[in-house]
C-alpha cells in the first residue's frame, strides 16, 4: 500500500530498477541464497531497524496509544464511526516478507515491507501477495513475531525461491494495469524439509463475488508500529469506479499491509480461511492523499486465476504488453451519493417484467435503476436533470393507474399540484395528467403510497397520510381522477408521527399491507389495509431502534417470487439495502450501496 510512509523504503519495489518498471522477473534462486545466509543476514537488529539507504530516514514511530487509534480523517465525506484496525496475535497462515536485494550499483536493504498468505497449491509451497511486493532475495515469515530472531520464529521461515507476477503490471501505477497488482511466490522447504502449507495450513482463493462484500483485512502496518504487530479489520467493500477493483475503509492500514489478504471467511482456530482480495491495485493499494483509511484490492477474475494456475504449474508466461480491462460489474455508486436520495418509487418501468426503482435526489435529478429480477440492478438512466421542478416533489409512488403496459408514477408537489405520469419508463417525465392544481388541499398530503387495498388486482389504490394525522384510502384512482375516498384514521390520530410510509404484499392476503416508520424509530406493519381500516398493527422494530436513521424506503417486486415483498431502504449514511421476502419480520438483507 502506498501510504504516508511509502517514501521511507519500507514498502517500495524490492526488485532492481528494470523489474520495478514492470515486465522483468526478478527470481530469488536457491544456488546463492540459503537458510544460513538468511539467518546470518537477518539479525534481530536488522529485522527491527533495516531501512532503504537510498530513501529518507524513517520518521519516529507514534506512541503505542496513538499507533492505530488516530483522529478522524479531515475529509468531511468520511464517517466518524469508520472501523479501526485492531492488533491481534496473528493468523498462522499470514505473515511478513523480508527482502534483501543486491543491485550492481547499490545495496538495497528492506525491512518487512509487505504481507503475504499461504494459499492452496499442489506443491504446498505458494504464497499470495501484491505484484508490487514481488522480486528479490526474500523470506516469508508466517505469523511473524518481532520479539524473536529469524531462526526462533514459531512457525519458522521460508525462502522465496521464485516469483510469479503478470509481466504487464507496472509498479504503483494509477492506470488500469493496476488491476493486475497480485503475485505469487514459491517457497523453498524449511531447513527441516517441511513445506509451509504442511506447517501452517493454506487459504482457499475464490473469485471476488462483486463489489459489495463483507471482508476481514489482515496485515502488518510496520511503518507506524515499531513492534510490527499484525492487525485485522472487519469492513465493507465497494467499487473503485473505473477499475476492476474494490475499495474498503478502515483506519490504521499503513504501509506494510500491502499484499495482505481480504478474507470473506476466517476460521481463527484453524488459522486459515477464504480470500477474495489482497491489498494492492491503484497506486499500490493506497490513495493519492496518502492516508491510512482507504485501501484498494484487485478483483479476482480470469487474469488472477490464470496467473494462479501458472504459479501452481511452475510456468513463467509472457502476457504481452496490452491489457484489455474486463467488463466492470455494475455499481450503484457509494454512500456519499445515496445520502442525497430524497424519494423512492417501485414499479415495472422498463417493460421487461422486472421491478425497477425510481429515485428523486435532493437536487431535483430523477434517476431510473433497471432491476435484474434477482434482487439487484443492472444499469441506470436519467429521467430528469438536476435543479428543475422535481426539487419540489414532496412524495411519489408507483402504480398501475392508467391502464398502460408499464408502471405509472404519481407525484405530489409542495405546491399541492398532483400529477400522474403514465408509463414513465418509456414516455419520460414531461407532460402527464394533472389531477390537482397548485394551491389545492394536496399540499397537506405528506406521504402517499400505492397498493392493492381491496378493490382490484391492480396497484390502483392510494393511501394518503395527511399533515394533521388523517389517513385516507382512494380506491380506483386513474387518469380521470382520484376515485372513491375512504377515511381510515381521523385527524389528530397517532399517524401525525408517521415519518415514512410504504406498502407491499408482505402477508399474502387479499389486501396489501402498509409499513410505517414512526418519528421515535418504531417500525409498524399494518396488515390487510383496505377501505375498512388500516389493518392489524404488528411491531417490527421498537422505539429508539436503528430505524430512526431510515431516511427513505419503498417496497416492490425485485426478485423471482413475483410478489411485492422486497423492501428497499436508504439510511442516513447512504447505505442502501434490500430486504427480500419481507413478511411479518424483515427478510434477508442484501446491501446495494455501502455506507459513506
Amino acid at each position: 500500500m502506498a501510504g504516508p510512509s511509502a517514501t521511507n523504503g519500507t514498502e517500495g519495489p524490492s526488485a532492481s530498477p528494470s523489474a520495478s518498471a514492470g515486465g522483468s522477473r526478478t527470481e530469488g534462486g536457491n544456488g546463492d541464497w540459503s537458510d544460513a545466509d538468511a539467518i546470518r543476514f537477518w539479525t534481530p537488529e536488522r529485522m527491527a531497524s533495516a531501512t532503504d539507504p537510498a530513501q529518507p530516514a524513517r520518521q519516529a514511530a507514534p506512541s503505542a496509544e496513538a499507533r492505530l487509534r488516530r483522529a478522524a480523517p479531515a475529509d468531511p465525506g468520511v464517517a466518524a464511526d469508520m472501523p479501526t484496525a485492531e492488533h491481534i496475535r496473528g493468523l498462522k497462515s499470514v505473515g511478513t516478507i523480508f527482502t534483501y536485494d543486491t543491485d550492481p550499483t547499490t545495496e538495497r536493504m528492506h525491512a518487512h515491507k509487505c504481507t503475504a498468505s499461504v494459499v492452496e497449491s499442489p506443491g504446498h509451497d505458494l504464497i499470495l501477495t501484491a505484484g508490487h511486493c514481488s522480486g528479490g532475495k526474500a523470506v516469508f515469515v508466517p505469523m511473524y513475531a518481532a520479539e524473536y530472531a529469524l531462526d526462533k520464529q514459531t512457525f519458522g521461515f521460508y525462502r522465496i525461491s521464485d516469483w510469479f507476477f503478470d509481466d504487464r503490471y507496472v509498479h504503483n501505477t494509477k492506470k488500469p494495469l493496476s488491476d493486475l497488482d497480485f503475485a505469487f511466490g514459491r517457497l523453498a522447504p524449511s531447513e527441516s524439509g517441511k513445506q509451509a502449507q504442511d506447517v501452517v495450513g493454506a487459504n482457499k482463493l475464490l473469485r471476488t463475488p462483486g463489489y459489495l462484500n463483507k471482508v476481514t483485512m489482515l496485515g502488518y502496518p510496520s511503518s507506524h508500529d515499531a513492534e510490527d504487530r499484525p492487525v485485522r479489520c472487519p469492513t465493507q467493500t465497494e467499487a473503485l469506479p473505473g477499475f476492476y477493483q474494490i475499495q474498503a475503509k478502515c483506519r490504521g492500514m499503513w504501509s506494510g499491509v500491502s499484499g495482505g489478504p481480504w478474507f470473506s471467511q476466517v476460521d481463527w482456530a484453524k488459522g486459515t480461511g477464504e480470500i477474495i482480495g489482497n491489498v494492492g491495485g491503484y497506486h499500490g493499494g493506497g490513495n493519492d492523499a496518502n492516508v491510512d483509511w482507504l485501501t484498494y484490492s484487485p478483483m479476482y477474475g480470469d487474469w488472477f486465476f490464470r496467473l494462479y494456475d501458472e504459479a501452481k504449474n511452475n510456468q513463467h508466461v509472457t502476457h504481452g504488453s496490452s491489457y484489455d480491462q474486463p467488463a466492470l460489474p455494475y455499481s450503484m455508486g457509494g454512500g456519499e451519493t445515496w445520502s442525497h436520495a430524497k424519494l423512492l418509487a417501485s414499479g415495472e418501468y422498463t417493460g421487461d417484467g422486472k421491478g425497477d426503482l425510481i429515485v428523486v435526489w435532493t437536487d431535483g435529478e430523477v434517476t431510473l435503476y433497471t432491476g435484474d429480477g434477482n434482487g439487484g440492478f443492472t444499469g441506470e438512466r436519467r429521467l430528469a436533470a438536476p435543479h428543475g421542478a422535481w426539487q419540489h416533489a414532496k412524495s411519489i409512488t408507483g402504480g398501475d393507474f392508467s391502464g398502460g403496459t408499464g408502471s405509472d408514477l404519481l407525484v405530489v408537489f409542495d405546491s399541492g399540484e398532483v400529477r400522474l405520469l403514465p408509463d414513465v419508463g418509456t414516455k419520460g417525465m414531461d407532460g402527464g395528467i394533472e389531477l390537482a392544481d397548485a394551491g389545492s388541499i394536496w399540499s397537506h398530503a405528506d406521504q402517499i403510497t400505492a397498493g392493492s387495498f381491496g378493490t382490484a388486482k391492480y396497484v390502483s389504490d392510494l393511501l394518503v397520510r395527511w399533515s394533521d394525522g388523517e389517513v385516507t384510502d382512494y380506491t380506483g384512482l386513474g387518469d380521470k381522477g382520484f376515485g372513491t375516498e375512504h377515511q381510515l384514521e381521523k385527524p389528530k390520530s397517532a399517524w401525525t408521527d408517521a415519518t415514512l410510509v410504504t406498502a407491499g404484499d408482505f402477508t399474502g392476503g387479499n389486501n396489501w399491507d402498509t409499513l410505517v416508520r414512526w418519528s421515535d424509530g418504531r417500525l409498524s406493519q399494518f396488515q390487510e389495509t383496505g377501505p375498512g381500516g388500516v389493518g392489524k398493527e404488528v411491531q417490527m422494530a421498537p422505539a429508539g431502534s436503528i430505524w430512526s436513521h431510515d431516511s427513505v424506503m419503498t417496497a416492490g417486486s425485485y426478485d423471482s417470487n413475483g410478489r411485492p415483498d422486497d423492501l428497499v431502504v436508504c439510511w442516513s449514511d447512504g447505505k442502501t439495502a434490500m430486504y427480500t421476502h419481507t413478511g411479518a419480520t424483515f427478510g434477508i438483507e442484501h446491501m446495494l450501496v455501502a455506507p459513506k
